[in-house]
């Protein structure tokens, strides 16, 4: 989390960036010194250098300083600068390494926001190795400014580091970055006296700092210099502009030190409490509140959520307390605020302090349930109008419903980062499993629809691991069943077979262990592709039939169809043409029972390549033909061309070119004369 306590369109701070578009830009007061030392480290000779090597890897640039110091500010002033330069073409990536919990983020997490930063898919379930060489090799030609935010250790750095002199890695902490050569830290503490008033006047305007310009001094002092503190007190200053500098600043000389706080995080902390403790009592409890807030973002629903207030209330204390600088907005139209990490300690101090457990856990169960709601609308307002879903959705109060599918996508897209948070943090809580699976439920839902299954894939492999974890936390086999196909499936996609098949043999226990006849015969018959896709072709049709013989309990004939279909495929690859055609041909009998004419045609296409493959061309050849018949009755014209095509090149083997030739003229007619037979000739037609 970043260090900045200040929005855009709150008090002047010790910001050096703009602001997001429509808002006012950022000021930055002072660090001149400091920005030198920086600006030039980076020419400075390191080890390789000296040695007379080329450097390997990138520089790395450290700002450290304890939360509330403004180092992020500096970092981004800093970044800004070199930007300007035109040195580093590819732009700048950002990333926090500490979570609002003080947590350090795992390096997984982390790498994949750089590849989604750098538009490169991460395959899912990757780890967090296999992540992290990806973003090196993706910044191998680039030149980027890479803004690792709150790292807590050199662990966090070192695997985020390009293999690239041409890239620049700048770095904040609360110290050194102990195992990194090269690195000297930039050591930062309060503002100087001259760029601390500067900035309290640039909140309260220069006239009541003029009026007593010894006395900003002297409450730039009680601030320890700390931009934190004092954007803080200048909010408070605004807001109550009848208050005199003299008054804030006997104010703060008065409260006592928490013992408890370092020395040097006292100033914040009595700044924090002096603009605390003049809230309302209903916006101090909204504000602590907000300690619950997923990856400390919120929006007036969480807000409102959190202390069961109108969202129109909860939006208005949420636009104080970013003029009082103390939390912070993007300032878009869909606007989400962010608790700064240096406050967020002391926000769940006072929550755990002012607040029963009770309430507390009342507060997160109605932003779960208020997160449910709306991820439903959001997956809702894509459903046709008429449907059960949209007259469901009718239902909804008005602050919860979405006016269209692109402003539902919109809200999804931001409020992403918090929403899969809320999951995690609601699974690992542990204490309302039942709101946590309806939440990760809806979240896939509406990921899956507004995104699609395959750009969402990394964020459904983390969902579908944090249902697993509360199957088992809970023993709930049949849930327990369902996530470890959905990971398996997605293992399955990106190359990890024999991970997968793993998951579908645990799979297929849950399944049993459920009595649910659906997942035992789906892992079965995963189980047997898996086989299929390592080589094993026995194994594959061993299980196949496993799957096929549970089906044809039930009868559920397009199940057996497609069963009959992948027994038949195995067996080709084994070379087992007797058994391939007898079961293409039992594929074909029930389709032809089901009434799916073109999946029948297809069955018997593949039951002629085997019988070609098996070197019987006659028989190949008569059964192309009833192939050819079954797609006209089906009225499949691309598949009936598919057909021709291949019953062309069976008489050109057999010598007959001119039958040949007259089928290719039949292929050629369906298609159409823009259309070469070609594109027909590469397609597929099995089943």
């Amino acid at each position: 989390m970043t260090d900045q306590v200040v929005d855009t369109s709150g008090p002047a701070s010790a910001a050096g960036t703009e602001g997001p578009s429509g808002a006012a830009p950022r000021q930055f007061f002072g660090r001149e010194r400091e920005l030198k030392e920086l600006k030039a480290d980076i020419e400075r000779a390191g080890l390789d250098t000296l040695a007379g090597r080329k450097a390997a890897r990138s520089r790395v640039l450290l700002i450290a300083g304890r939360p509330g110091s403004g180092r992020t500010a500096l970092a981004e002033e800093l970044t800004r600068a070199l930007l300007d330069t035109g040195d580093y073409p590819d732009g700048l990536l950002r990333v926090g390494l500490t979570d609002l919990g003080g947590a350090p983020v795992p390096t997984e997490r982390t790498a994949r926001d750089l590849l989604d930063q750098l538009e490169v898919a991460g395959p899912p379930g990757a780890d967090g190795d296999e992540l992290s060489q990806l973003v090196r090799e993706a910044l191998a030609d680039r030149h980027v400014l890479l803004l690792l935010d709150d790292a807590a250790d050199a662990e966090q750095v070192d695997p985020l580091m390009p293999d690239n002199p041409g890239c620049l890695v700048v770095a904040t902490a609360q110290g050194p970055l102990t195992g990194i050569s090269g690195v000297r830290p930039c050591t930062i503490g309060g503002l100087d006296k001259g760029s601390a008033v500067q900035l309290l006047a640039g909140a309260i305007g220069q006239v009541r700092i003029t009026v007593d310009p010894l006395t900003a001094e002297s409450l730039a002092e009680e601030c320890g210099g700390q931009p934190a503190a004092l954007v803080m007190i200048g909010g408070w200053l605004a807001a109550h502009p009848m208050a005199s500098v003299a008054d804030v600043t006997k104010q703060l000389r008065e409260l006592p030190d928490d013992a408890d706080q370092p020395t040097g995080a006292r100033p914040l902390a009595r700044a924090f409490r002096l603009v605390y403790e003049s809230l309302p009592q209903t916006a101090g409890r909204i504000l602590r509140l907000l300690a619950l807030a997923p990856a400390g973002l919120a929006d007036a629903h969480t807000a409102s959520a959190l202390a069961g207030c109108s969202v129109s209330a909860a939006q208005s204390t949420l636009d104080d307390f970013v003029r009082l600088g103390l939390i912070r907005t993007n300032g878009a139209e869909l606007p989400q605020y962010e608790v700064p990490g240096c406050l967020a300690p002391l926000l769940q101090a006072l929550l755990a302090d002012r607040d029963r457990p009770a309430e507390i856990q009342l507060a997160r169960a109605r932003l779960l349930e208020r997160t449910v709601r709306q991820l439903q609308s959001c997956r809702a307002i894509t459903d046709p109008e008429g449907s059960e879903a949209r007259r469901k959705l009718a239902g909804l109060p008005r602050s919860l419903r979405f006016p269209h599918p692109e402003a539902a996508a919109a809200w999804l897209r931001i409020r992403r980062p918090a929403l899969l948070a809320a999951a995690r943090i609601a699974v690992e809580d542990g204490e309302l499993d039942t709101l946590a699976r309806r939440l990760v439920a809806a979240l896939v839902r509406a990921l899956a629809v507004h995104q699609g299954t395959e750009a969402a894939a990394s964020d459904l492999y983390g969902l579908h691991g944090l249902v697993l974890a509360v199957a088992e936390r809970r023993d709930l086999p049949r849930e327990r069943a369902a996530a470890l196909l959905n990971l398996a499936d997605l293992d399955a996609r990106t190359g990890r077979t024999r991970e997968a098949l793993t998951r579908y043999r645990a799979a297929l226990d849950a399944g049993r262990a459920a009595k649910d006849p659906y997942a035992t015969g789906r892992a079965m018959e995963s189980v047997g592709g898996a086989y299929a896709e390592l080589g094993d072709f026995h194994r594959a049709s061993d299980w196949y039939g496993r799957a096929l013989a549970q089906r044809l309990t039930h009868g559920e004939l397009a199940d057996e169809a497609r069963l009959y279909g992948r027994l038949g495929s195995v067996h080709t690859y084994a070379g087992q043409y007797g058994e391939a055609l007898r079961n293409w041909r039992a594929a074909a009998a029930v389709y032809r029972r089901l009434g799916d004419l073109a999946a029948q045609a297809r069955a018997l296409s593949e039951a002629a390549r085997v019988q070609e493959y098996a070197g019987r061309p006659q028989e190949s050849l008569r059964t192309c033909q009833e192939a050819v018949e079954w797609a006209r009755q089906a009225k499949d014209v691309r598949l009936q061309a598919a057909l021709e095509l291949r019953l062309a090149d069976t008489l050109d083997r057999l010598g007959d070119p001119a039958a040949a030739g007259l089928h290719r003229g039949t292929a050629q007619r369906l298609l159409g004369k823009d259309e070469p037979a070609c594109e027909i000739r590469s397609g597929s037609t099995e089943n």
